[in-house]
């Protein structure tokens, strides 16, 4: 604990259409006058982030850097959540999941994947440009649907579920390993990653992908009657980064 920084601010929750939360200079004087020392930044909210940019331009990085440092603020963390929820959604959730892809890839599965693969590239491109080695996201869920154990799940359903996420993420985490950007799943209720369990079948379908790693946030534990402490002693070589509410 003697080297933990901070605190810093998820700022997702925040962005909005009025100021001060509809572009980045003013959020991150608002953060910085409440007392925050580092912002995760949401990737898909072009108010103050621009992907494109920044998976492509260092010297927009380093300008986007450089508005925080004005404000006594570094970047903690990129967050790729939603864009990482469409890598692998079950077509129940198809009409729900839309909404966080634009609208020319709706009602086309395929060419939303194809999009959200697109975004994790350039978030990894993007964490690179900014010197940031961790980087947020969920795996999405194949198989979350199925996790009460009626109607009964067939024989090898659970083990093939897991081989096609590996095999989704398999060309992002080998993209973030050739730029030294860890990808942190957040370990949570709905994602197939939602608990050790889940980490650990995702990490043997991936072959203990080196760039695998765990986003800890003890308030999803809570709700799902997990040991939150004990999670921290099984997994703490795992764990990046972190999350309190």
């Amino acid at each position: 604990m003697k080297t933990i920084k901070g605190p810093a601010i998820f700022l997702a929750q925040f962005c909005g259409d009025e100021a001060p939360f509809n572009n980045l200079k003013d959020i991150a004087k608002w953060a910085s006058s409440l007392g925050y020392k580092a912002v995760q930044i949401p990737t898909w909210d072009n108010r103050i982030f621009d992907l494109d940019k920044a998976g492509s331009s260092k010297d927009y990085c380093d300008e986007v850097k450089g508005t925080l440092k004005n404000e006594g603020l570094e970047i903690s963390e990129l967050s790729t959540h939603l864009q990482g929820q469409l890598v692998a959604s079950h077509p129940a959730y198809d009409l729900m999941f839309d909404v966080f892809a634009p609208e020319n890839v709706h009602g086309n599965v395929k060419e939303r994947t194809k999009w959200a693969v697109d975004q994790m590239i350039k978030a990894i491109d993007a964490s690179n440009h900014l010197g940031i080695t961790p980087m947020a996201s969920f795996s999405g869920a194949l198989l979350f649907h199925t996790f009460y154990p009626w109607p009964q799940r067939p024989a090898g359903l659970v083990e093939e579920g897991f081989k096609e996420l590996a095999k989704r993420w398999k060309p992002i985490l080998d993209h973030a390993d050739s730029k030294n950007v860890d990808i942190c799943y957040e370990i949570h209720p709905g994602e197939d990653l939602h608990d050790g369990v889940t980490f650990e079948r995702f990490l043997e379908a991936s072959k203990n992908h080196n760039r695998a790693k765990i986003l800890y946030d003890p308030s999803h534990f809570v709700l799902q009657q997990l040991d939150y402490l004990q999670f921290i002693d099984f997994y703490k070589d795992h764990i990046k980064m972190f999350h309190v509410k």
